[in-house]
């Protein structure tokens, strides 16, 4: 009996390792369904199609799912409406480096160019959000395609994106499926020339500062090992935080928006900057002092920052061609500095709001944070809405080098958190699995609750309900402007979700927040836990510029004027925590 192209093509995912495919069935997708179908689902060592109620949720969760596995990851839509969904997500999955294939069925062949209903052109949409984008035209091209697709998602980390008119799916499969064989990506050492300069920079410079990204990934014990070397303070960012902050005597924090701790000062006083595997984008944030680079991607070499010693490789070879040139420095007097200065803003800034606040209301988010971080389990996986999710799960969730925290944090998108925790669920059906989701955020996507009900996911939703868009707002504050447009209407999620079919509960008072996590973590199903937080809290840099100050200063003046002296007085008073002190 002839094969199906579409069964042909599946197979090949299937060899691929891809054990999931995230999308909604639709006309143009159904012989890809339905080749799915015919696997038997992964009970049977085959491919589940894991039905969501948007496609952008489709493409966040394969997104999380490779991110989190290293494995390739699949989402699908049908022609027009359908793959146009799935750009955000994987605009967001390509940003990130996440191995996804995703499949956009198209209009039948015949009818390309012609304004067909739902005609797209998802071969032209989809090339700025992918390393691979190519149109299927016939049955004897397909393989190939899928092929490539494949390789490039994998071998370049990223999102390759294939084109099907659903005609040419239902055709028979013609030419043969190429054979290769799975590869792991390569480790790329430096030059010995670049190691060297690296090292004569270090050998001159008095006082050493270390700035981690995602591509210390691996190098954790070398990263730590060089800083006790050098006596130098390391500083990361926030992709790098599950790959370098645990285990980390020489650990200060992060900088920019949504830092904390002493990094900012630290990179800034050092003689000598290493950047190790970032592509840290804030370059205000960045300082202008001699610098050195390391990074896989020649690309990202001095563009964020003037770089006056650059390094194609990766950080571990790199480190380890690094030491035996460099010396052991004996002075630790700007590290304990350092490190006294970050101790001091962590107890007295960022951990002095999560102490004797068991008694106010609203609940304050730092507090909430703290105690999500001492209920959750140590091998939690943590998806982190972007806007003040970021920011209190970048100051309050310790990664252990066990639990993994991920979000939008390259393309910024909202609703992100919940998506991705789906993902990270299916993934991983035994690992405890927290959505720590903003009310802005949830509400945009909130229809893919349903996807955790339907598939009984045992996911948790905390939400922080503050009924503003809080970052937005501080963006708003520190540009001088009073804030407008933030604020919306109060939403009791916790009864949307019970009505969905969660276990779920709403928290206004700060001394029940314990309980109703440990209840919403031991429930066999989904969960949420709706946080009523305090809407003035805002978060502060860890340094703080007289233009934020200025503007702070002058929205405040703007508030008074507009809405009276007791909204910016309270407000005042939530964000003094928060103002770091010396």
């Amino acid at each position: 009996m002839a094969k199906e192209l579409a069964t042909q093509l599946i197979e090949q995912l299937q060899t691929a390792g891809v054990r999931r495919i995230y999308g909604i069935v639709g006309d143009s997708l159904n012989p890809i369904v339905d080749a799915v179908r015919k696997t038997g689902g992964s009970a049977k060592g085959g491919i589940d199609w894991i039905h969501v109620r948007h496609e952008e949720a489709a493409a966040f969760a394969a997104s999380a799912d490779a991110q989190l596995t290293g494995e390739l990851a699949v989402c699908a839509g049908s022609c027009g409406p359908g793959n146009l969904h799935l750009i955000n997500g994987l605009y967001d999955a390509n940003r990130s480096g996440a191995p996804v294939v995703a499949i956009a069925s198209h209009i039948p062949s015949q009818q390309i160019g012609s304004g067909f209903f739902q005609e797209t052109h998802p071969d032209r949409l989809f090339n700025e959000c992918s390393v691979y984008s190519e149109l299927i035209s016939t049955s004897n091209q397909a393989p190939r395609v899928m092929h490539s697709a494949i390789q490039h998602a994998l071998g370049k980390g990223g999102v390759a994106v294939v084109t099907l008119p659903g005609d040419i799916a239902s055709l028979e499969a013609t030419a043969p499926t190429p054979l290769c064989a799975p590869f792991v990506r390569g480790t790329l050492t430096p030059s010995e020339d670049s190691v060297r300069q690296l090292a004569e920079a270090i050998n001159d410079a008095g006082k050493v500062a270390i700035f981690a990204g995602i591509g210390v990934e691996g190098a954790h014990d070398a990263v730590v090992g060089l800083a006790e070397h050098l006596a130098a303070p390391v500083g990361h960012s926030l992709r790098g935080k599950d790959f370098i902050q645990y285990d980390n005597p020489y650990d200060i924090g992060m900088t920019g928006l949504l830092g904390y701790g002493a990094a900012a000062e630290g990179i800034e006083d050092a003689d000598l900057l290493i950047l190790l595997g970032t592509d840290f984008p804030y370059d205000q944030f960045l300082p202008d002092t001699r610098t050195a680079q390391v990074d896989r991607s020649p690309e990202n070499l001095g563009r964020r920052t003037d770089v006056d010693i650059a390094v194609h490789g990766d950080v571990l070879p790199t480190l380890t061609a690094l030491m035996p040139l460099i010396k052991r420095k004996k002075s630790r007097r700007f590290l304990d500095q350092i490190l006294k200065k970050h101790d001091r803003l962590m107890n007295k800034a960022v951990g002095a709001y999560t102490r004797r606040v068991d008694k106010i209301k609203p609940i304050h988010p730092e507090y909430a944070a703290s105690l999500l971080d001492q209920a959750a389990d140590d091998d939690a996986v943590f998806t982190a809405d972007t806007g003040m999710c970021n920011v209190w799960t970048a100051r309050y969730i310790n990664p252990l080098g066990t639990r993994r925290l991920i979000g939008s944090y390259l393309h910024g998108s909202m609703a992100n958190a919940l998506p991705q925790a789906i993902g990270a669920q299916v993934a991983y059906p035994g690992r405890q699995v927290i959505s720590v989701s903003g009310d802005g955020g949830l509400s945009m996507l909130m229809g893919d609750m349903l996807t955790a009900v339907s598939y009984q996911l045992p996911l948790n939703i905390v939400v922080f309900n503050n009924s503003t868009l809080g970052m937005v707002k501080l963006e708003m504050l520190v540009e001088g402007l009073p804030d407008y447009g933030v604020d919306v209407p109060d939403t009791n999620y916790a009864a949307i979700a019970q009505a969905m079919g969660f276990h779920a509960v709403r928290v206004t008072d700060p001394k029940q927040i314990a309980s109703a996590y440990r209840d919403a973590f031991a429930h066999k199903g989904p969960s949420l836990v709706e946080l009523i937080t305090d809407p003035k809290a805002l978060s502060i840099p860890p340094k703080i510029t007289g233009e934020q100050v200025f503007g702070f200063a002058t929205a405040m003046s703007k508030i008074v004027l507009n809405k009276g002296a007791g909204e910016a007085v309270s407000m005042a008073r939530s964000n003094l925590r928060n103002i770091p002190r010396g």
